[in-house]
């Protein structure tokens, strides 16, 4: 007998008629004699729907309540679960966040979870009841509800199985597991049987959309092992382990791409210290994220150009910010580009092996793709380069590092 925790996005239960299909999801594992937890997302548009009234009621609104609006999506979709796994004849419970407890920091819409006393989830699924959890949320420390931001339902459920002790943390979506790169754009990408945490957690932060980052980490940081699956047919996912339990480590693993870019120049700034500071500070006082950095020092030393990259729906509060202090950073020019995208290479196997860089830099000038920046870390190079490009690089690089279905 095993101990799993599975978790069903919108999608899964975008009706009541999914629903009921998700239900009979969950009695399969229960029939095979397995403790089962089930930690639920809204129904599909539900949350949106909600945020969209809390802005229609109050521009500028108080974040618990927000919070306290925006968490009943998920209240839904537990309840109606629960019921449908009733009728199938599972014993079966809805549990909010504050219920079991999980406990959260007090920032409210995007809090963090502290701690999960998983005391109540062991006795229920012990006696044979499956637990149906409101994902999403939480209750802080002044005993309120807190939401916890983009992918927090799947941070829920990786929290859920490690507070638990789970054999695995199943995450069902509207994909059949983690592929190679966009089988969208690139029909000959493979799924893969198996990835490491780091690989998974480069793939979802350089755009890969499967699953969030936050959700990565949490499961890296407590050695969840993640399957990802389809809700809509039974083939085989992908599994999210430790490094230590993948025998032959690729050099490559995936292909991620990024839309949500946009580079910003500026040209013939003074080259001293300090620079760099009065630039990129005020841009972390707005809460501006900033990727990819680039400088270049002019021959004569006095100036430099700077090149770095921020997020598209950031781009305009970023012109904004450096254009009221074009005095004080005494820029000559400021150059903004939305019309780029991020490509990015993932592997561990690059820890040892050479030449990744070279392939990918050599395969994109064979085919006039100019690259304008260049990051790297340890298993990822990424490149930004014109928008217009991004199939033919995103196909001709998955040709040259050999990850082609054949």
């Amino acid at each position: 007998m095993a101990r799993i925790v599975q978790k069903f996005g919108g999608t899964s239960v975008g009706d009541v008629e999914r629903i009921g299909h998700v239900a009979r999801r969950v009695k399969r594992e229960v029939d095979a004699g397995n403790e089962v937890a089930v930690v639920v997302s809204a129904m599909t548009g539900v949350t949106n729907q909600l945020v969209e009234r809390v802005r229609e009621a109050a521009r500028l609104h108080d974040a618990r309540e927000y919070d306290a609006v925006v968490a009943t999506g998920e209240q839904v979709a537990a309840g109606l679960l629960a019921l449908a796994l009733q009728a199938i004849g599972v014993s079966a419970r809805s549990f909010l966040g504050w219920q079991v407890p999980i406990l959260t920091d007090d920032a409210h819409g995007r809090a963090r979870i502290q701690s999960i006393d998983p005391t109540l989830l062991l006795q229920r699924m012990a006696d044979g009841q499956v637990p149906v959890i409101a994902g999403f949320q939480g209750i802080g420390p002044d005993r309120r509800i807190t939401t916890l931001g983009r992918g927090g339902s799947d941070t829920t459920a990786v929290a859920i199985a490690a507070a638990v002790a789970a054999e695995r943390c199943d995450i069902y979506t509207d994909v059949d597991g983690v592929y190679t790169c966009d089988p969208r754009i690139v029909t000959k990408a493979r799924k893969l049987a198996r990835i490491t945490y780091e690989e998974m957690l480069e793939l979802a932060s350089q755009g890969a959309r499967v699953l969030h980052t936050r959700s990565v980490e949490m499961a890296m940081n407590h050695r969840v092992r993640v399957q990802v699956l389809s809700s809509f047919d039974d083939s085989p996912g992908t599994l999210v382990v430790d490094e230590d339990e993948i025998m032959e480590q690729r050099t490559v693993s995936g292909i991620a791409y990024s839309r949500d870019e946009a580079k910003v120049t500026l040209t013939h700034v003074a080259d001293r210290p300090g620079v760099a500071a009065a630039i990129f500070g005020p841009l972390a006082d707005a809460s501006i994220n900033v990727d990819m950095i680039v400088q270049n020092v002019s021959a004569d030393g006095e100036t430099t150009d700077l090149t770095f990259t921020v997020t598209r729906a950031d781009l305009d509060k970023t012109m904004q910010l450096l254009q009221a202090r074009q005095a004080e950073l005494g820029y000559r020019a400021l150059l903004p580009d939305p019309k780029v995208v991020k490509i990015s290479v993932i592997g561990i196997g690059m820890r040892s092996h050479a030449g990744v860089a070279l392939t990918m830099f050599r395969t994109l000038a064979e085919r006039g793709i100019n690259i304008q920046v260049i990051s790297t870390s340890e298993i990822k190079v990424s490149v930004l380069i014109a928008e217009e490009y991004t199939e033919l690089a995103l196909r001709v690089l998955h040709t040259a590092y050999g990850l082609d279905v054949t």
